[in-house]
């Protein structure tokens, strides 16, 4: 109730020049995060390398791996590893690669630099969500905005490889999504789809740029550096952005909400509701949300039954864990399923390039390219289609196609470019589609709680992909092909087990859940019914 009377606050207010500003400050921080996010294909890519014996020494055999080398002399033969290198700079000209020499033991030094990113963000959606919602969105932002942008330039002067994986590890614990929070907290409810989809296309284009300036930019240190500078562009906005006047109304700041709301009427040329009853509205929301936070939402009605009471309570204990009732506990089991394939086929596709392309700068591009009709065309087809074919649709044939590229022979290069890019082009779709799909299957109660989950095994598929694109690719080329089609296809066979959500109302308690099942097969046997009574008469 309380979120409907600010969105009413804000439709009285329209779409327009203050609203804005929060869109394109969103959409340009989505613009710049894949030059951190997939840093590791230019900043530390597989490159080729031969081993560099000792110059003083003869009769020097060099194992086939270029890790070591035997030295023949009169009396035996001994195995040394090798310490030096001379790396291919046909592509590169300088990598965190070849300056730390992150190859055969230290190899898992590369996969590393990517992941750690990833675990970054695997911890802050948790503890950001928490200072978001104790302190405010807009500190959270700019503390966020000033942490990612001085450990993101600074990793360009660091000359120790673990300094280097702490500044990672903390450009990924920082990226927090409060700032697509905070835009769509002041986003009229008309319009919060169509910018919830439309801040995915940033990415998309941020992806493509990121394989154009790595193009021209070959020394590791220059580009991450000319990357990250960027990120300066962000903070003039930050004079004028607000803190969520929502957040503001729900925490009893009304004086500071309403200098906000004035600020966003004249912004727009719209006008507010008299003073009085602006303050009264604000009482009324502050108290309902206290109501809903307080107050379980799924109490049982006072007819219940004994059992039923205690079936409740015990829902009520185990809340948290999400396996409260069998319906409820497969959503949890399937979708986390999904959100865990999903993150590591994406993001092992998008690092993928050295496997399924001699050029890493066109298919960083033409990745991003496949993203951009994955995400605007998603709206009009879940629409028409539903979520869960959707999902399948693009998991299944993502499968295949990734499948199919474990027994093309390398040298078709037109055709392995092609299954790669359909295989990212619908996988993304399916990233897509799986964000609205779980907000509309978890209910109300357990929404966060459900989401939380799933992104945080999505975390867990995106720090595991660079180690079967990094590590296990260069050794079995067509092993991650294998692993990402097998995948794709387990998550579309998964999804299966999930309802559909298309046309049907937002659960708001576990039971609603249960309701819906039994409402379903009722509708069912009536129809059967009614069939047969036609067909009989």
């Amino acid at each position: 109730m309380s979120n409907t009377k600010f969105d009413e606050l804000l439709s009285n207010l329209k779409t327009s020049k203050w609203n804005i500003m929060y869109f394109m400050f969103a959409s340009t921080w989505f613009f710049l995060i894949p030059f951190q996010s997939l840093s590791g294909a230019y900043i530390a890519p597989s490159v080729g390398f031969h081993c560099r014996p000792p110059e003083n020494l003869n009769n020097v055999t060099i194992s086939e791996d270029n890790c070591s080398y035997k030295v023949n002399t009169s009396s035996e033969v001994q195995e040394l590893p090798c310490t030096s290198w001379d790396f291919d700079k046909s592509i590169f000209s300088s990598t965190a690669t070849s300056e730390f020499n992150l190859v055969c033991d230290r190899e898992y030094l590369r996969a590393t630099y990517q992941s750690i990113k990833m675990f970054g963000t695997f911890v802050s959606p948790v503890i950001g969500g928490y200072f978001a919602d104790r302190f405010g969105r807009k500190i959270v932002v700019v503390v966020t905005l000033v942490t990612f942008t001085l450990c993101s330039s600074g990793i360009a002067f660091l000359h120790n490889i673990y300094a280097i994986l702490v500044f990672r590890f903390i450009v990924g614990f920082v990226n927090i999504p409060t700032f697509y929070t905070l835009t769509m907290e002041v986003t009229e409810m008309r319009l919060r789809s169509f910018v919830g989809i439309l801040t995915a296309l940033p990415w998309a284009f941020g992806t493509m740029a990121w394989g154009g300036i790595a193009y021209f930019i070959r020394d590791w240190r220059t580009l991450q550096l000319a990357v990250s500078l960027p990120n300066l562009i962000l903070f003039p906005v930050l004079y004028f952005m607000d803190e969520s006047p929502r957040w503001l109304i729900t925490k009893g700041q009304h004086e500071k909400a309403t200098k906000v709301l004035k600020k966003a009427a004249r912004w727009n040329n719209s006008k507010l509701p008299p003073e009085d009853e602006l303050r009264s509205l604000m009482q009324e929301i502050e108290e309902e949300a206290k109501k809903e936070s307080e107050s379980p939402k799924d109490a049982a009605p006072s007819a219940q039954t004994n059992s039923s009471r205690v079936r409740k309570k015990l829902c009520n204990l185990s809340r948290p864990l999400l396996c409260s009732t069998r319906k409820i506990s497969l959503i949890t089991v399937f979708m986390c399923v999904d959100y865990f394939i999903v993150a590591t086929v994406f993001y092992g596709l998008s690092l993928n390039g050295t496997n399924f392309s001699a050029d890493p700068f066109i298919y960083m591009i033409l990745t991003g390219l496949m993203e951009i009709p994955a995400y605007s065309i998603t709206a009009p087809v879940i629409q028409k289609f539903g979520r869960k074919k959707t999902t399948i649709f693009g998991f299944c044939v993502s499968g295949v196609s990734l499948l199919a590229l474990a027994f093309i022979p390398e040298d078709i290069t037109w055709l392995v470019m092609t299954l790669a890019m359909v295989g990212k082009m619908l996988i993304s779709a399916a990233y897509q589609t799986i964000y609205v799909y779980v907000n509309e299957l978890f209910p109300t109660v357990v929404r966060t709680k459900g989401m939380g989950i799933a992104v945080v095994t999505s975390r867990l598929g995106s720090m595991l992909s660079p180690y079967i694109t990094d590590y296990i690719g260069p050794l079995v080329p067509w092993m991650p092909s294998m692993i990402f089609g097998g995948a794709a296809l387990v998550a579309g066979v998964s999804t299966m087990f999930l309802p559909e959500t298309l046309g049907k109302p937002l659960p708001d308690t576990i039971t609603d859940l249960e309701d819906n099942k039994r409402r379903e097969k009722r509708t069912d046997v009536e129809g059967d019914a009614e069939e047969e009574k036609r067909l009989n008469s």
